[in-house]
């Protein structure tokens, strides 16, 4: 965001200036109160005490698109500790799981805290900016980590930037995730489901860095700071991806998209994808491509 500027058209062209928050808790404030708008994140508490023994309060919690537990902490401007301040709170919570599954319980229902899913916990870092240090400390760090920078424009423009972007340890190399699935379509369907469901993982994780891989039991989610993409176990002849496109902005070709917004389907997106063959992946590059970035 420090590279990016905007200006107001109307009229005359007048530059939008950025700015900071006057204080840290008008940024939690805000994401807080749109959590589930702005990042994918269901929200279920502020300013979380950790016990006495532990001796702290996570800024927000959250449960993510995929059942993920999810630890926002926010700065105002840069901080060289909020990385560590995190990773801190986040060992709390992988310590104190049936603390979060009641928690979850109480907000959200008895279905969701059945659904946690423990394998990715997140941590999403809020500031004002990060140093190089920072963005490489997430990198090399086998946690699922978000550096997100803010900016606000006038009295009503925020300004979201994802700087960096980390894989949990539970997450394998790449390489090994597509034969993973390859191996997994092929004990379904064969060689053909292998191939097809292989090019789709290739695909989808080659659109950029910082994409994740969160496996599901009914799916499997492709996320940057959000869920982009979702793939279906392959079917008898095709394989459903669901994307995070507006089915409105799409001519919707019958056997290859469906607006499915409104109706039940696993994983999340209002549009789906049916890939039958390799050139169906091929057809659907710049789908997932609109889905990556709108993420």
């Amino acid at each position: 965001m420090s590279g990016l500027r905007l200006f107001n058209t109307k009229d005359e062209v007048t530059e939008v200036m950025s700015r900071l928050a006057e204080v840290e808790v008008d940024v939690q404030g805000l994401v807080e109160a749109h959590m589930e708008t702005l990042l994918g994140v269901r929200f279920l508490a502020s300013e979380y005490t950790t016990g006495p023994v532990h001796g702290g309060r996570i800024d927000s919690l959250g449960l993510d698109e995929n059942g993920s537990p999810v630890i926002v902490e926010y700065k105002r401007g840069v901080d060289a500790g909020v990385i560590n301040q995190g990773l801190f709170y986040l060992s709390w919570l992988v310590d104190h799981r049936a603390e979060f599954e009641h928690l979850v319980r109480d907000r959200l229902g008895v279905t969701a805290a059945s659904q946690v899913l423990w394998s990715g916990p997140r941590l999403i870092c809020i500031a004002g900016d990060f140093t190089r240090y920072d963005v490489h400390a997430v990198r090399e760090h086998r946690r699922a980590i978000d550096l997100v920078r803010y900016r606000l424009f006038g009295s009503d423009l925020l300004g979201l930037e994802t700087v960096a972007s980390g894989s949990s340890g539970t997450r394998v190399a790449r390489q090994t995730r597509r034969q993973a699935v390859a191996r997994a379509a092929a004990d379904v369907q064969g060689a053909s489901m292998a191939e097809l469901a292989s090019a789709v993982d290739e695909a989808l994780l080659g659109l950029g860095d910082g994409v994740n891989r969160v496996e599901r039991k009914m799916y499997r989610a492709y996320q940057r700071l959000r869920n982009f993409a979702c793939v279906c176990p392959p079917q008898r002849s095709k394989l459903l991806v669901y994307l995070k496109v507006d089915p409105k902005d799409v001519d919707l070709v019958p056997g290859f998209t469906r607006d499915v917004s409104g109706l039940g389907h696993h994983g999340t997106g209002d549009l789906e994808v049916q890939l039958r063959t390799p050139r169906d992946v091929e057809r659907a590059q710049d789908l997932f491509r609109a889905s990556y970035t709108a993420a």
